[in-house]
């Protein structure tokens, strides 16, 4: 008899789904708001703009409940999550492109120092900018390397490519973002495409309102 396939690194979210899955549905809600901040800024890395990146999420949710019994552990949920995001937000993306442009080149200008940058208010807006200005295989790694803080192996797994493919892309993304801006991404980027609690709730209560019309 074959033994069932075990859950990567203590998956901690494996018994929720596990709940969900033998009917305790309500419990998405859970899972929601455990991952809403990744989901958000993976969808936002994408589509660029906040309110699009908010109906990718709710596409990605309600795709991922849809196909909850086909999960099979094989990866963390949360790397199934994101990848189902991903997918989502690229395929809408090819429907309709944004890109945030303004006034990168004034991050850039080597006249200003270190320190004028790093207390500037401007600082994060426009590293945000010039995030956006990445192409898009290297503007997703720096998300989930940088900003979302996944390991080279978990980004590997949601973005399926190799770990070697994760390296390089994250050093031409850290590249292209400049010397110095380089130098200060990485301390500002896990503050970055933040989720405050209302966009967190609205997210919520739009897929489970979806949920409750799909399952009635």
């Amino acid at each position: 008899m074959p033994e069932p396939p075990t859950i990567p690194d203590e998956d901690p979210d494996a018994i929720v789904v596990q709940r969900i899955r033998s009917g305790e549905t309500q419990l998405f809600e859970l899972l929601m708001r455990r991952h809403n901040q990744r989901v958000f800024r993976v969808a936002k890395a994408i589509v660029s703009d906040g309110d699009e990146a908010e109906d990718v999420m709710q596409d990605a949710y309600v795709r991922a409940f849809a196909s909850l019994a086909r999960f099979e552990g094989r990866s963390r949920f949360s790397t199934w999550l994101t990848s189902i995001t991903i997918h989502e937000a690229l395929a809408r993306q090819r429907h309709r492109r944004t890109r945030t442009d303004d006034d990168v080149e004034h991050l850039m200008d080597p006249a200003r120092g270190p320190v004028d940058i790093a207390s500037s208010a401007e600082l994060r807006p426009l590293l945000e900018a010039a995030i956006a200005r990445l192409d898009d295989p290297f503007r997703l790694v720096f998300v989930l390397r940088a900003v979302e803080q996944l390991s080279v192996r978990e980004v590997a797994e949601c973005l399926d490519i190799d770990e070697a493919t994760v390296k390089t892309r994250y050093f031409r993304a850290r590249t292209t973002l400049k010397g110095l801006l380089a130098g200060h991404a990485e301390v500002v980027a896990p503050q970055l495409f933040d989720f405050p609690r209302p966009r967190c709730d609205r997210v919520v209560a739009h897929v489970l309102q979806r949920l409750s019309k799909a399952t009635s």
